[in-house]
């Protein structure tokens, strides 16, 4: 007699070979839009840069107020300027859906270094997991 159909035995074969998959890509996916929302911090910084730097060209200062750059953030991400004179500008990023206290930084000029940046120019980030 022939049946038709599979047997349980390949049915949780199956099964299992879909349980190690997915344990496998769930994790994956995580660090995925870890680094996704770490390259829009990045991204918004380097914008805020080239905002700063046209904001002094107009008025010989740079400006701790985002609202006076001609500037628009990624949706959930988080601007701070927290130093802008004359001599230099310093900001940092965060972003809604990171832990707190995950953040990236820059800065310019004569501005005092705003942590976790330590090199002028050069931004550099936080992730608490």
């Amino acid at each position: 007699m022939s049946r038709k159909g599979f047997t349980l035995i390949e049915l949780l074969i199956v099964v299992v070979i879909i349980g190690i998959l997915a344990a496998i890509a769930i994790p994956k996916f995580a660090n995925t839009k870890e680094k996704a929302y770490v390259s829009a911090m990045k991204s918004d910084l380097r914008n805020l840069a080239a905002a700063e730097e046209a904001y002094f060209a107009d008025e010989l200062s740079y400006t701790t107020t985002v609202a006076n750059l001609d500037f628009n953030t990624t949706n959930q991400v988080n601007i701070a300027v927290s130093e802008g004179t004359a001599k230099g500008w310093g900001a940092s990023a965060t972003h809604d859906g990171l832990q707190s206290g995950s953040k990236c930084s820059i800065y310019y000029g004569g501005a005092s270094a705003v942590a976790p940046a330590t090199l002028e120019g050069v931004i550099e980030c936080t992730i608490v997991k």
